[in-house]
């Protein structure tokens, strides 16, 4: 008796799928159908991405193996098109080898190039290394509040190149003869959770030295 009431129960189940199956069935088929496509397109867009970064990877190792000028007009265009491209890694390098090189004159083009870099990158260090980079670049050119608005994500965290910005404002502080802001910031240096082991020296040598000890 009990293997009667299995069997029908069996058949039961069995019959639901079927109805279940027959009832759904264009359903059924155009969510696989919308699964395939989304994996298609995935591993598509995976691939172009794949290529992209190869050829931009390319163009710029045939670019930095030359020794360039302002002239090379055409090779110069090529890296800020890099840049605009938005590549995490080939646009920082191809900023870094404009500066280097000073292929760029107009440093309101290279502050919107550091812009576009720094908007480009996903891990915060590498955009906090970027950010002082660009601080560094403009620490002779602006004011002290134009410095400071630069440096002010890494200032206010507690990123590791932290020490780098405050031991930048100290310098620029101490070359603009303002010697008690200069203190202010190797001072916070040394009060820093996360800061270089060797700027803490440095920082502790410079306050050693201006209380002349």
């Amino acid at each position: 008796m009990s293997e009667d009431i299995e069997i029908i129960n069996q058949n039961t189940r069995i019959e639901k799928i079927k109805n279940f199956f027959s009832n759904n069935y264009k359903k059924l088929i155009g969510g696989l159908i919308i699964i395939l496509l989304f994996l298609f397109s995935y591993f598509g867009y995976l691939e172009y991405k794949k290529r992209q970064k190869a050829e931009i990877a390319e163009i710029y190792n045939q670019i930095t193996l030359k020794e360039l000028t302002t002239e090379n007009v055409s090779d110069i265009k090529k890296l800020i098109e890099i840049i605009e491209k938005k590549d995490p890694i080939y646009s920082a390098l191809s900023l870094y080898f404009i500066v280097e090189n000073k292929l760029v004159n107009d440093k309101k083009e290279i502050n919107n190039l550091f812009d576009l870099v720094i908007d480009s990158q996903v891990e915060n260090e590498l955009k906090n290394l970027i950010i002082y980079k660009k601080a560094l670049y403009n620490s002779d050119l602006v004011s002290e509040n134009e410095l400071l608005e630069i440096l002010n994500p890494i200032l206010k965290s507690e990123s590791v190149w932290k020490s780098h910005a405050l031991l930048l404002m100290a310098d620029y502080f101490a070359y603009n003869k303002n010697l008690i802001k200069s203190k202010d910031f190797l001072e916070e240096i040394l009060n820093s959770e996360t800061v270089n082991n060797e700027i803490r020296i440095e920082a502790e040598r410079r306050l050693k030295r201006s209380s002349g000890g």
